[in-house]
Parts: structure tokens; sequence; C-alpha cells
């Protein structure tokens, strides 16, 4: 049972990096639905780097950049051409996917590097790897993992304890207010989706250089819009992003569990139900009155000051 607990963390990484990130972009006020398409950015760039240099810092910052590229896009579209958020995160999703196959394709069959795999080997941490049950799940695994840990922490300790993050949330709720309390809304704006898009890209990164180290141009899969619909299941707070993500995470690798069991179960069945189940959770949360649990009050609406 912890081994199997212990792989639906690593299953869950690339989904709270990208849940943080998409959360991060929608907390400022911006609906980026284009999570996917900067994921898979994130995942042929960082491979593509990794396959090229065998350097796994230089992969990560190449992903990184990959995702905050896709997102100034989306950035200069919607909040300086203020173009329909909506529509332009759909066509970034079109435009990551078709990105990715055409860079990919000559990689298609390629492995990562043998010195970044072992960079990413996993480690135990002193003193918390040792803690019953919780020490193998959690603490003993790769680095890619604990860094997602401190990407929560981080999140939480900014959107709640500083005034950055409270100018942040401010211009999420009340872009016109925030603009008259001089608040820069556009640079809030910019900062927080490019930081949103590089977060996305490194949840690709994670699947292209650990999760399934040979390359194919579907390896993201439909977890760009598992991370939009987890955002509404954590009602935009990080630690339940973390804690859906590791329970989506196991469900992505329930079939192969149950396989290992030797259970007959129809694959495309089993590959069916984290989909399933993201469609349940978006209706139940959708049902959720509580103030806390609301979206920010302007999201997805384009800012024009003039209409103060």
């Amino acid at each position: 049972m912890e081994a199997f607990l212990a792989a639906c963390v690593v299953a869950g990484t690339p989904l709270v990096l990208a849940t943080v990130g998409e959360l991060i972009t929608e907390k400022s006020g911006s609906l980026n639905l284009g999570v996917e398409g900067l994921m898979l950015m994130g995942a042929v760039m960082g491979f593509m780097a990794a396959y090229n240099t065998g350097n796994p810092i230089l992969a990560v910052l190449c992903a990184g950049l990959a995702g905050a590229g896709g997102a100034l896009i989306f950035a200069l579209v919607t909040v300086t051409l203020r173009a329909n958020q909506t529509v332009t995160g759909l066509t970034l999703t079109i435009f990551g996917t078709g990105f990715a196959s055409f860079v990919g394709q000559p990689m298609i069959g390629f492995s990562v590097p043998g010195s970044v795999g072992a960079f990413f080997n996993k480690t135990s941490i002193p003193i918390l790897g040792k803690i019953p049950v919780l020490g193998p799940i959690f603490f003993k695994q790769d680095i890619f993992v604990y860094f997602s840990y401190v990407i929560v922490i981080l999140s939480c300790v900014y959107m709640y304890k500083t005034r950055l993050g409270l100018n942040m949330r401010a211009v999420g709720e009340n872009a016109a207010a925030a603009d008259a309390s001089g608040i820069n809304v556009t640079l809030y704006k910019y900062v927080h989706i490019l930081v949103g898009g590089a977060l996305c890209g490194l949840g690709g990164a994670y699947l292209a250089l650990i999760r399934v180290p040979i390359w194919q141009s579907d390896v993201v899969t439909g977890r760009g819009w598992i991370a939009v619909a987890l955002v509404i299941f954590a009602s935009w707070n990080p630690v339940k992003a973390l804690l859906g993500a590791i329970f989506f995470g196991g469900l992505s690798i329930l079939g192969l569990r149950l396989q290992a069991m030797g259970v007959a179960v129809s694959q495309y069945l089993v590959d069916m139900i984290p989909y399933v189940a993201t469609v349940v959770i978006v209706i139940i949360s959708s049902h959720k009155k509580k103030k806390e649990n609301q979206p920010p009050a302007d999201l997805g609406n384009n800012y024009f000051r003039e209409e103060r």
C-alpha cells in the first residue's frame, strides 16, 4: 500500500505544478484555459534541452521558460489587446499541441540521457524520510516532487501572508478598485500569468523527463484540463490543490495497479476514470455556496481603465 501511495504522489506531481500555476493565474483575475498547451510546450522544450545537453538544470529552465513564453502570448492578447480570455486560452491549447508535435516529431522514441535520469533519482530527506508510513510516501521521492511541496508552501505564504499576495487577490476581486488604490493592475496580471505559465511548463517537463522518459507527442494526455478542474475542486487553495492532485494522480495509475493485482478490467474503462471523476467533482464543486469557495469576482473579465 505504501508503494502505491508513493506512486500516487509521483503521478500527482505534474498536476500539482500545473494546478498551482493556474490557481495563481486565476487569483489575479485571468482565466487561462491553455494549461494543456503550456504543459506540452514545457514538456517538449525540456526534453529537447535534456536530450541535446544532458544537463538537467538547463532542461528544467527551458521548460519553465517555454511555459512562461506561451503564457506571455496569452497575456499580450488578453491584458494588452483585451481579447476574450476563454477563446484565447483554447487557442493557446491548440497552438501548444501543434508546437509540441512539430518540434517533437524528430525526437519520437528518443530517451532522456542517463545523466538527467540519474539527477532525478529518488532521494530520502534525512529524518523526515524515516517517519513511519508518511516518510516512504512523501519524503523518499525525487527532487521535483520536493520542489512541488515548496511551491505549495510558498504559494500559501505569498497569497495569505504578504502584501504583494494581498494586492494580487485585490486585482482578481476588483481590478478597478485595486487600480484606484494605486496597484499596477497590468503589471500584476502580467507577472502572475507568466509565473503560472512557467509552473505549467514545469509540470509538463516532469512528465517528459521523469514519468515517461521516452518522448511521445501525447505525453500530457489531458492532464492540463484536469488541472483546470482541480482549481475549482480546490476552491483556489494551494493545499487543497496538492491533495486533489495526489488523488487524481492515484486515479491515473489505478489501471496499472489493478493489472498488477491480476484484476481483469478494460484498460479503456480504467483510462476514463480520472476524466469521469473530474466531471463529477466539477459538478459537485459548482454547488459550493460558501464565500471562500467562490472564484475571484473579476475572473475572466478584461480590465478597461477608462470604464472605472
